[in-house]
Order: C-alpha cells, then sequence, then structure tokens
C-alpha cells in the first residue's frame, strides 16, 4: 500500500480543524483541492476516513485510527527543528568523578573550579567508599577519582596516583559557640561539643593522635562519615569540628562558621587517581595542570 503523505497531512488538518472549510481556510487553498486530496487519500487507503452526521463530517473507525497514526508522525515532524539544532550543537563532554566519602564536599568543589567553565560540560559525581570506587575506575565506569589517600600498590588494579595539594586543618564553630570554645582554645575542646569524622576518614587518625599530644580528653558528641552533613550539623550549632582551610571561605560566609584556630601539625592531603601513568584525558590534565 502505498499513499501521499500530503494527503495524509490535509486530511489530518481537516479532523483538526473540524471541517474541510477551515482546513482550507489555514492552507490557503481551494475547498475543492482539500476535498479531494482526502478522497485520493481514502482511495489509496482502501476505507473512506470521513462520514457525513447532520451538516458536519466525523471520523470513521478508520479514519480515527490514521488519525492516531498522523497526530504521531507530524508530532515527530513539528519536533524536527529541534533535534537539528541539538545535534548540530557542540558534542557534550563527559566528566564521570568519584569522590570518596572520606573528602570534604566543599574541597571537591574548590579542586574541580579549573573544569567548570569547559563549554557544554556534562559533569557526574559519584561518592561511594574508597575500595569500591577503584574498582569503577579500573572498569573504566569512571575518569578520575579524588580521595584522601594514595591508592595502595596492587598489581592486579592499574590505577596511578596525583597528589593535587595538602590543606592545613583549622577548627570551626558556630556563633553560638564561638566564645566558650575560643577561651582557652584548644584545651576548650575537652568542654565543648566536638564533631568530627569517622575513622573511614585518613584525616581521623592524625587528629586522634593531635589529641594525644595536646593532652585533650575532647567531647566528642558526633561522628560523620560524610563531610557535609558534618559541617550542617556544625552550622546548626551541634558542636565545633575540623576541615581544611582550602575550604574556609564556604564555612566562614556560606555557613556563617567562625574559625576558632589552627590544629597544629594536621594537614590533609588530596589525591586524583586515574587508570592512566600519562593522562591523556583533557580534563584530567586541566585538573593536574592548575593544581601542580
Amino acid at each position: 500500500m502505498t499513499f501521499s503523505y500530503r494527503h495524509l497531512y490535509y486530511f489530518w488538518l481537516v479532523a483538526k480543524e473540524g471541517g474541510i472549510t477551515r482546513a482550507a481556510t489555514r492552507l490557503g487553498i481551494a475547498v475543492q483541492t482539500v476535498s479531494a486530496q482526502v478522497r485520493e487519500l481514502e482511495r489509496d487507503l482502501g476505507h473512506e476516513l470521513l462520514e457525513p452526521a447532520g451538516r458536519r463530517l466525523v471520523l470513521t473507525a478508520a479514519g480515527d485510527a490514521v488519525l492516531r497514526q498522523a497526530d504521531q508522525i507530524f508530532a515527530l515532524g513539528e519536533r524536527l527543528p529541534d533535534v537539528l539544532r541539538d545535534a548540530t550543537r557542540s558534542p557534550r563532554v563527559r566528566f564521570a568523578v568519584g569522590i570518596s566519602d572520606g573528602v570534604p564536599k566543599l574541597v571537591v568543589n574548590q579542586l574541580l573550579q579549573p573544569v567548570m567553565q569547559v563549554d557544554n560540560l556534562h559533569l557526574l559525581c559519584h561518592e561511594d567508599e574508597f575500595d569500591d570506587l577503584l574498582g569503577d575506575l579500573a572498569l573504566h565506569r569512571l575518569d578520575v577519582v579524588f580521595a584522601d589517600q594514595a591508592a595502595p600498590p596492587n598489581p592486579n588494579l592499574r590505577v596511578y596516583t596525583h597528589a593535587l595539594g595538602v590543606s592545613a586543618l583549622a577548627w570551626y564553630a558556630p556563633a553560638s559557640l564561638h566564645l566558650a570554645a575560643k577561651r582557652d582554645f584548644p584545651q576548650s575542646l575537652s568542654r565543648t561539643p566536638v564533631l568530627l569524622p569517622t575513622r573511614h576518614a585518613a584525616v581521623r587518625m592524625r587528629l586522634d593522635r593531635w589529641f594525644e599530644r595536646e593532652n585533650i580528653q575532647p567531647h566528642i558528641v558526633g561522628e560523620f562519615e560524610d563531610s557535609a552533613l558534618l559541617a550542617t550539623f556544625g552550622a546548626a550549632g551541634m558542636g565545633v569540628f575540623p576541615a581544611p582551610v582550602w575550604s574556609d571561605r564556604d564555612l566562614t560566609l556560606r555557613h556563617k562558621l567562625k574559625r576558632l584556630g589552627p590544629c597544629a601539625g594536621v594537614e590533609e592531603e588530596f589525591f586524583l587517581i586515574c587508570t592512566e601513568r600519562k593522562v591523556a584525558h583533557p580534563l584530567v590534565q586541566r585538573l593536574l595542570s592548575a593544581h601542580a
């Protein structure tokens, strides 16, 4: 069976406009022409599509079925300009990033800034435990992993670690606890409520050693795997907490926290891990160059 899509279009307009006269007016052609085109389509299909009902034309059962198909056909046609516009745009730059759950999220935001202005960037961020992220990286489900520790030596896991930098730690307090914590700091941490990362974070062991050196028995009221959650509870007044000074601006301006003082001698390291010894991915190269 063959038929003309022009004939189908005329029929579709007749059905949508509610009559041949209205369809002819919309098309700017004679009523007789539209009527002839619809009859031609009926002959091609072997079914009547319209039938008189008083002074009107209504769809037959066949006409209703044809109209449903025509709706889909011409809806696709209406989308064609958008499809062409999307197809001729620059392709999206997909960048899949794994974030170890021990890495402060405010620091990740800062580390990613060198690529955030890339045209058509499509950033995919996945947070998970360190070992699971390394597995996804080795299977090329991720382009890079941000972590607070280097990848362990493993001949079966061909991944490579690149140091991004080191940030000193400082203590931050909500306004409600700032004055009390500021007196006799850092000894005040033995009586002021303290929030800490759980031991899954590489920096937790360094913090525990710092407490020992300072002869402080911290008043720990909360431990968090998620650093963003820790900062949220801290900002809400639950306790004071340590954070990398790299995130100082966000903590003091956005979260309205006050900086108590340094966590002397304690630093947090940040690493980028990928599957290439000689990096080829342009966005990974940009990150490494920015943090060199």
